[in-house]
């Protein structure tokens, strides 16, 4: 029971916020960020409740993922209002998309450890002029049906935290990871990355499984760079997909960034250690993992 406690604890209001909330600012001195994100499940036919959703809501970003062609087409209608896009149709549980109010440059779909699991790679520039990078993954969980292990899923999460601290980047990574945030791995990924979980010290957001109240855990997360600040982060209604969408408003104040850094978790010799191990394996199961797809999708043509 203590251990579990201290698993779960800090994603309470007992424990000490990791991110302050967002101060009072004067109109046009108030840079926020409003951040949806959205496992639309692909069999889901209710396209219409996430369109509805978002026109209500007007996040500045959204991020969709198992988008399949339906999907996209679906999300027509919301483009007028989302002038810069990243789409990848799939059916394969992996496809994704991102929609964007902000300007959007150069925006890469990337590959990393399996050949038909994307993720989006873009930066971003903000209301005030700054140029941030975004991160948007899904990588692929560990089940009988996909996956025996969880190496390729920690190693996407770990590879891209470690690109984040070695160059130096001011991020906000967002999508479900198919993982708990007390996982040791997303936690490693914190410690790794450097980026801030805008949950401890508030609440959680169990986004997973909307069908079964009692047993819902957080599978959709948001982590960023020490200058956000936290406006406001819940979870949005069912949209008739096993996940709940998740919307987090954050603040750019880059005169907190010197004291938020402090409570940013920092990385060890084992840290660095283990990520490169784990991504060296991530590399050799996610070559094996490809073949396969190859193969089943070989057999159904």
């Amino acid at each position: 029971l203590a251990f579990q406690l201290r698993m779960v604890l800090p994603y309470t209001k007992l424990w000490k916020k990791e991110v302050q909330n967002a101060k009072d600012k004067p109109e046009g001195q108030a840079y926020q960020l409003k951040i949806m994100v959205s496992n639309v499940l692909t069999p889901n036919d209710d396209t219409q409740k996430l369109v509805d959703l978002v026109n209500q809501s007007q996040p500045d970003i959204l991020i969709t993922l198992e988008s399949d062609e339906k999907w996209e087409k679906a999300l027509h209608q919301i483009e007028p209002d989302y002038p810069y896009t990243v789409k990848v149709p799939l059916d394969n549980l992996y496809g994704i998309h991102l929609y964007s109010k902000l300007e959007l440059i150069d925006p890469e779909v990337k590959y990393l450890m399996i050949d038909d699991i994307p993720s989006i790679h873009t930066q971003l520039r903000l209301q005030s002029g700054r140029v941030i990078w975004l991160y948007c993954l899904h990588p692929m969980p560990p089940s009988p049906t996909e996956a025996d292990k969880s190496t390729t899923r920690d190693a996407e999460l770990l590879m891209v935290g470690k690109h984040i601290k070695e160059n130096g980047q001011t991020a906000i990574l967002a999508g479900d990871l198919n993982d708990v945030a007390w996982s040791k791995t997303t936690r490693r990924f914190q410690r790794i990355s450097g980026l801030l979980d805008p949950r401890i010290g508030r609440h959680f957001i169990n986004t997973f499984h909307v069908s079964y109240p009692f047993l819902r855990w957080a599978l959709d997360h948001i982590f960023h760079s020490a200058c956000f600040t936290v406006v406001d982060i819940r979870r949005m209604p069912s949209i008739g997909s096993d996940h709940f969408p998740v919307m987090t408003t954050l603040q750019y104040e880059p005169e907190e960034e010197s004291n938020q850094e402090q409570n940013a978790p920092t990385a060890e010799a084992e840290d660095i250690k283990e990520t490169d191990n784990k991504i060296a394996e991530g590399k050799k199961e996610g070559k094996k993992v490809s073949r396969e797809h190859a193969e089943d999708q070989k057999s159904l043509g």
